[in-house]
């Protein structure tokens, strides 16, 4: 006789902007601090490596450099995966693959083995880490979306702050390579961060807010491959490639482009431009906590400022990321240790106020069942710009024999960046005017996180 499959209901909820969202935003806390922040402090290791295999700066480079753009390349499958296995198990199996990428880089025997180890598979796993994680936090918060955003990338900027310092303690005391090694370990908390992942169903996802049957275990064959059926139609149903068509979107992707090429040389070559300049080791590891600690400042006041809805996010934004650019050109002024440290306020205050608010810009321009594949996309398309950056800038510094260059090149990059920027508020401009309005509503200006406040205000 054919079992009977027990069901219940599952009731869809409005985004809780509290309530367990928190634990969701102290996941994405860390995931923020052990990826990018591990990216960012692993210009400790550039001058030992670089010594070890007595190699250019240009080659060493590609380490970070291949990391990030496999971040960004493997960010839609991160996605796509999440909704297939769920956010829990994939960002678990990221965690696992970031430290076996790490302990493998630990006895690579040349730059290639690294490019594979630390790059390839490290990159991967931050990819089904860093993507699901944020994605999740953005379902969980819909008014705070702003701050929870700020909040949860100041993980880069703690993570930064604290292990800097240690990667030049571990790396006086038991080599690069045993450094590397205690790092794989660390990573291996990633996959505490996906337990933190709890699955929650949003009435956008279902138009008509409809009651959605939830079979518990004991399915039958037939049901289990109907189950998986309607699986891969959710995959393929999340990777939205209408995107593409989507103006505003492609503009902002251009954005990203060349923000990413000034993004993250200055970390990378910032530990070696400083000891250049006969700066102590670890005075030269201590900017990048300095940087960390105005960074984490930025982020935190910068989502606030944003959250107010005081001035549109994406002129916020213009003004952050033209700063950051402005102050990068201004580094090679800086020749000693304290000119250094301010230069490393000021960079990491401009540097963490963009982040803390350039993924709000991207979901107010989609809807929130199309944020993970928009996220996806948009990492994909930037992954140029964070692949070719560091090398560029390494090639500019081996060229001319000065550090300093490679902060001259992401300065002009994140120039360029802000012209697009200033593109996008022209659309969005036209948007606004050519969207009709309806009586009651001409005085309110156009924001589609807004529109979707006031829907829910009125039920």
């Amino acid at each position: 006789m054919e079992a009977v499959p027990q069901t219940r209901a599952v009731r869809p909820v409005d985004p809780p902007d509290g309530g367990y969202g928190w634990f969701v935003l102290l996941s994405t806390f860390f995931v923020f601090g052990l990826t990018f922040g591990v990216i960012k402090s692993f210009g400790v290791f550039y001058v030992e490596i670089q010594k070890y295999f007595s190699t250019t700066a240009t080659s060493t480079s590609w380490i970070t450099s291949v990391a990030v753009a496999t971040v960004h390349i493997a960010a839609p499958l991160g996605a796509a995966l999440s909704v297939r296995f769920g956010h829990r198990a994939v960002v678990t199996a990221g965690g696992a693959l970031a430290a076996l990428g790490m302990i493998a880089g630990a006895f690579a025997r040349d730059l290639v083995h690294l490019y594979g180890a630390v790059g390839l598979l490290s990159g991967f796993g931050y990819a089904l880490t860093w993507t699901p994680t944020v994605t999740m936090l953005g379902r969980y918060f819909e008014r705070r979306r702003p701050m929870a955003n700020g909040l949860a990338s100041a993980g880069e900027c703690v993570v930064t702050f604290l292990i800097s310092p240690l990667f030049q303690f571990l790396v006086d005391c038991y080599t690069w390579r045993g450094a590397i090694l205690i790092l794989g370990g660390i990573e291996l908390n990633l996959c505490v961060c996906g337990a933190l992942l709890r699955p929650i169903h949003l009435r956008q996802d279902d138009p008509e807010e409809t009651v959605e049957l939830e079979e518990l275990p004991n399915k039958t064959e037939t049901q289990q491959r109907s189950s998986q059926s309607r699986g891969t139609g959710r995959i393929i149903q999340y990777i939205d490639y209408r995107l593409i068509k989507n103006g505003r979107f492609m503009v902002y992707a251009m954005f990203g482009v060349f923000a990413a090429l000034g993004f993250f040389a200055p970390a990378l070559f910032l530990v070696p431009y400083a000891r250049s300049k006969g700066v102590a080791e670890y005075q030269a590891a201590s900017l990048m906590s300095i940087s960390a600690t105005s960074d984490l400042a930025g982020r935190i006041g910068c989502g606030w400022l944003a959250n107010l809805r005081l001035i549109k996010t994406i002129k916020l934004l213009f003004i952050t990321v033209t700063l950051l650019g402005v102050i990068l050109l201004l580094c090679p002024l800086a020749t000693s240790f304290w000119h250094l440290v301010i230069f490393s306020v000021a960079y990491g205050l401009a540097f963490g106020s963009t982040v803390a608010i350039h993924i709000t810009v991207l979901a107010d321009l989609v809807d929130v069942a199309q944020l993970g594949s928009a996220l996806g996309f948009f990492m994909l398309i930037r992954s140029s710009g964070g692949l070719l950056g560091p090398p560029i800038a390494g090639f500019f510094i081996d060229k001319m024999s000065n550090y300093g260059t490679g902060f001259l090149m992401a300065g002009v990059a994140l120039i360029i960046s802000a012209l697009f920027l200033l593109v996008l508020h022209q659309m969005n401009r036209r948007e606004e005017i050519s969207k009709p309005v309806s009586p009651g509503n001409s005085s309110k200006q156009f924001n589609p996180l807004q529109e979707r406040n006031t829907k829910f205000n009125r039920k």
